[in-house]
Parts: structure tokens; C-alpha cells; sequence
């Protein structure tokens, strides 16, 4: 009998259609072209900088209306939803102004530059009792899912270890996004948030914060080795850089066995279970056409809290999301003065 067990997922058919507001035409690309092919939400309207980008992007999508601003976007009654894309220094502004609109918003990792701007945006949502969360897609993932049961039914035993690194090969460009101060450059806030939120959704907040890494030309950080330990003694051995392309791979160590998430761990991919001196099982999931067709398994989970009335996500409190800024704080403080 297999010891992984099945993912529980959402039906997307069974949650409200929202109707999404769309900030940015990067990332968001993918998003809307997720959810219009895997759920039943949809995007209605959208603005961006480049006017005659938005309108192309609009296009593309179908999208209904192009607004010349934030401003008039969250102030569409055709909107439930806004979905800001933007690059990080944005987002805080952009979401306390779709909050102060009574608009429900789900906000790009990472959900601001700072642990001090999350926890400022995340109060302004409860007290205005609507839903802000962190796309952090990863935990809306099947395996996602499944790692839960693992973890829940316990069946790696005590964890003592967790491994993620995420790596890219990023050509120093200091007018980028990636090497910009400005524009909340650095490998720590790109690349390494998912790192430290994964090893977050196993072991939790932790006590002890170690980091060592390397500055860009202007400043910012484009690599660093962080290890973390909790006030239970689990330990996270976790790396991040601009300097090199790496598995991009991640692993939970424990008394019992081990757990692989297959690369990239950030995506839908798999999962390779060795428990005691048992052979490998390995779950694959190969629903999805492309690694980033995934980003829809967040907004259909983001329409069922809604319709449940919930002003954070069960998956990713809102605690965690400014645990793990404040760790990213931390260790950026340190790589800044070695």
C-alpha cells in the first residue's frame, strides 16, 4: 500500500467566480492565463504603467476594461478582487489603497519590502474585514497537500532537518529589477522567499538566524547561505544566488526518513518518500500543462475563503507571512554588515 497519500484539492467548479482586478502585466500574464484555463475566475479589468501595454495585455486575455489607474480600478463595482503584480516596492501602497476601496486582494510574493510594511497591510485588511493574502502559489499546490498529510500522519518521524535552495544565473544589470535597490533588487526578496517559506511550512518560525551571502555593485544581495534554527532544534540549511544555476530542489530530514520535493520544488512537480529502510516511493503530478499553469490552484483556493468569510488563509497566516519577511529582514541585515 502506498504511504504517499492522495492531494485534497478544490473543486474549482464548487467556489464563487470572482471577478479580478489586475495590477501589473508581468507575472500576471501567467496568473490570468491560469485561471482562465483551470477555474472558473476571471479577470475583468486591469491597469499598468505602459498604456499601451495594458491594452495589449487586456487583448490578449479578453479583459474587459483598461483603467488609466489604481485609483479608478479599485474603484470599479464590477471588481471583487484585486490582484496586485507589481514589482515590491508597490505593493504596499497599491494594496492599503484596494483595501481602503473594501476590495478583497491577493498580493505577489513577497507581500511587501519589509516585515514592518506586511504586518501595516495585513492589520489594514482585518480591520476593513476583508481577505489579504501573500501569492505564495506554493502552498496551494497538490503536493503541497500531500506534504501536510505526511508531516500530519507523521510519518518522517521527528524533523531535523530541512534543504531548499533556489538558484538562477541573473547578469548583473543594475538598472533591473533583480540589481536595483529602488525596485526592492536582491536575491533574498526574489528567489530566497521561497526558500525560507518553505522551510517555514515545516518547522516554523525560528529562534536562531545565521546568514552569510555577497553584494551586488549597488548594494543589494545576490547570494546568501542561511541557517535557521527553531526552539525545538529543527534545523533549515537553506541557499539562494544570483551567481549560478542550482537544483532548485528541497527536502525534509527525520527520525524516520526523508521527503524530496522533485525541481522545481516551487512548482507542481513530485514528491520522493524514503521511510525507514523501505524503497523510494515517488508521486509525480502531471495534471498540468506547464509548471506555472499551477498559479491557479491559489485563486480557486482564495474564492473558497472568501465565500467563507475568512480575512487571512488558513494555508498561509497572515503571522507566518511577516514571520518569514522578518527573517528575509534579518538576513539581509546581516549579509549588508559582514
Amino acid at each position: 500500500m502506498p504511504l504517499l497519500p492522495a492531494p485534497r484539492l478544490i473543486d474549482p467548479t464548487t467556489v464563487p467566480a470572482l471577478r479580478w482586478g489586475v495590477i501589473g502585466t508581468g507575472i500576471a500574464d501567467r496568473f490570468v492565463h491560469a485561471i482562465d484555463a483551470h477555474t472558473g475566475q476571471r479577470a475583468v479589468a486591469v491597469t499598468a504603467r505602459d498604456a499601451e501595454r495594458t491594452r495589449a495585455f487586456a487583448a490578449t486575455h479578453g479583459i474587459e476594461r483598461v483603467h488609466a489607474s489604481v485609483a479608478d480600478l479599485v474603484a470599479d463595482p464590477h471588481v471583487d478582487v484585486v490582484y496586485v503584480a507589481t514589482p515590491h516596492p508597490l505593493h504596499r501602497e497599491q494594496a492599503l489603497t484596494a483595501i481602503a476601496a473594501g476590495k478583497h486582494v491577493l498580493i505577489e510574493k513577497p507581500i511587501a519590502l519589509t516585515a514592518a510594511e506586511a504586518t501595516e497591510i495585513l492589520r489594514a485588511g482585518r480591520a476593513a474585514g476583508v481577505l489579504v493574502a501573500e501569492a505564495m502559489w506554493t502552498r496551494y499546490l497538490p503536493q503541497a497537500d500531500v506534504i501536510r498529510q505526511v508531516l500530519d500522519a507523521g510519518l518522517l518521524g521527528e524533523i531535523d532537518l530541512v534543504r531548499a535552495d533556489f538558484g538562477s544565473l541573473v547578469p548583473f544589470d543594475p538598472t533591473s529589477r533583480m540589481f536595483d535597490p529602488a525596485l526592492g533588487g536582491g536575491a533574498m526578496l526574489d528567489l530566497g522567499v521561497y526558500i525560507v517559506a518553505f522551510a517555514s511550512s515545516i518547522i516554523g518560525p525560528p529562534r536562531t538566524i545565521r546568514a552569510v551571502g555577497t553584494l551586488a555593485a549597488t548594494g543589494v544581495d545576490d547570494s546568501a547561505t542561511v541557517a535557521l534554527k527553531t526552539d525545538a532544534g529543527a534545523q533549515a540549511a537553506l541557499t539562494t544566488t544570483f551567481g549560478a544555476v542550482t537544483p532548485v530542489e528541497a527536502s525534509v530530514f527525520g527520525s524516520r526518513g526523508r521527503l524530496d520535493v522533485l525541481a522545481p520544488f516551487y512548482g507542481p512537480t513530485g514528491l520522493r518518500l524514503r521511510v525507514d529502510d523501505a524503497d523510494a516511493e515517488v508521486w509525480r503530478d502531471e495534471a498540468l500543462p506547464t509548471v506555472h499553469d499551477g498559479l491557479g490552484y491559489q485563486a480557486t483556493a482564495f474564492a473558497s475563503y472568501v465565500e467563507q468569510g475568512l480575512v487571512e488563509s488558513p494555508l498561509h497566516p497572515h503571522d507566518e507571512v511577516v514571520s518569514v519577511l522578518t527573517t528575509i529582514d534579518e538576513v539581509r541585515r546581516q549579509i549588508a554588515e559582514e
